[in-house]
């Protein structure tokens, strides 16, 4: 079975070894609208199941951890928060050329698009957004100490060191010099926070990365997608989350073609109501949050240059990746006039 990034044999063989209660796989897939990390549809004979791996090419260090994604998902299993059943782990490069996990499949729908989401009514639409705060607020309300996170990552210092990790993935990824990302990395730093709360953070966090139930009753299933998660400042996932929130009149917001178009549905909240419910159900001061939303905005172009030096590299999987690097100065712009305020 020739699809990219998968040995079948060797895939076969492994599971047979490792995970024999799954069943035996007789068919995968490539999942569309994948832009990162690569997730594919895995049939057994007895269930369906997801599997897990970095991209082809262009891999950026500490970028795309699976082992990271898989010790998240586990610990979480038992909380609040929605995610996967993990199923199993593996690291060995020599199975499909890159560590990977498997997870089970979730019944549910992601919405990437206005089209996704045309059957929800006002009242549905409403009720999604608002799930959408309320689990990222169940996110930050983990005791990642109790679930065997407490070593996850470093709290003191989590901006600064965001900062400077972004800004090396720049300088790795950059495919022209952009004067404008050289004058907010440093207006950003000018304006970091002294200290800030620690929590669990998705560092991913927005509708997209989701699984949804659309019907009869809107909620979130699953949160997916955690290769960037860590411990660190809850707003800074806020910030990410409103980062590619679509209010109806922000006609720039829909030149980038990263998770635009879904929020501007009649019903949604916007992203000011987005943030108020957040900083309802969890009780988070949210009086600086234009800066985060500014950190997010830079970080959220740093990704995209990297989706595009992949594009030139000829190292994409899918269709649609030919016009995103003209996202990249659009977003650095953005970001500054969000400091301007």
């Amino acid at each position: 079975m020739n699809v990219p990034g998968i040995d079948w044999t060797r895939l076969t063989g492994w599971m047979a070894a490792h995970v024999p209660d799954a069943g035996e796989p007789v068919e995968i897939s490539l999942i569309s609208g994948g832009r990162s990390n690569l997730t594919y549809a895995l049939r057994t004979g007895d269930r369906r199941l997801v599997l897990r791996r970095p991209p082809l090419g262009h891999v950026l260090p500490t970028a795309h951890d699976m082992r990271r994604e898989w010790r998240v998902i586990s610990a979480l299993a038992e909380t609040p928060v929605p995610v996967p059943e993990p199923v199993a782990f593996c690291g060995d490069e020599d199975v499909i050329g890159a560590p990977f996990y498997l997870m089970g499949h979730v019944d549910g729908a992601a919405v990437r698009t206005r089209e996704d989401a045309a059957g929800l009514g006002p009242e549905q639409t409403r009720r999604l957004s608002e799930r959408l705060a309320e689990v990222l607020a169940a996110v930050h309300a983990v005791d990642f100490r109790a679930v065997g996170l407490g070593d996850f990552g470093r709290p003191e210092g989590y901006m600064t060191r965001q900062l400077e990790r972004w800004g090396q993935q720049w300088e790795r990824s950059k495919t022209a010099d952009l004067p404008e990302h050289d004058s907010l990395a440093a207006r950003l730093r000018e304006r970091l926070p002294a200290r800030s709360a620690s929590t669990l953070v998705h560092g991913d966090y927005r509708l997209d990365n989701t699984l949804v139930r659309l019907s009869p009753d809107p909620d979130i299933l699953a949160v997916v997608d955690w290769e960037m998660s860590t411990l660190g400042d809850p707003l800074a996932d806020l910030g990410l989350t409103l980062t590619y929130w679509q209010d109806p009149e922000d006609e720039e917001r829909a030149s980038v073609p990263v998770a635009a178009g879904v929020t501007v549905a009649p019903g949604f909240l916007t992203a000011r109501e987005f943030a108020a419910h957040y900083a309802k159900v969890s009780g988070t001061d949210i009086a600086d949050l234009d800066f985060y939303v500014a950190f997010g905005t830079y970080k959220l172009a740093v990704i995209v240059e990297g989706i595009h030096a992949r594009f030139k590299q000829g190292k994409t999987v899918g269709e649609g990746f030919e016009h995103i690097g003209a996202a990249v100065p659009t977003l650095l712009r953005r970001a500054h006039r969000l400091l301007d305020g």
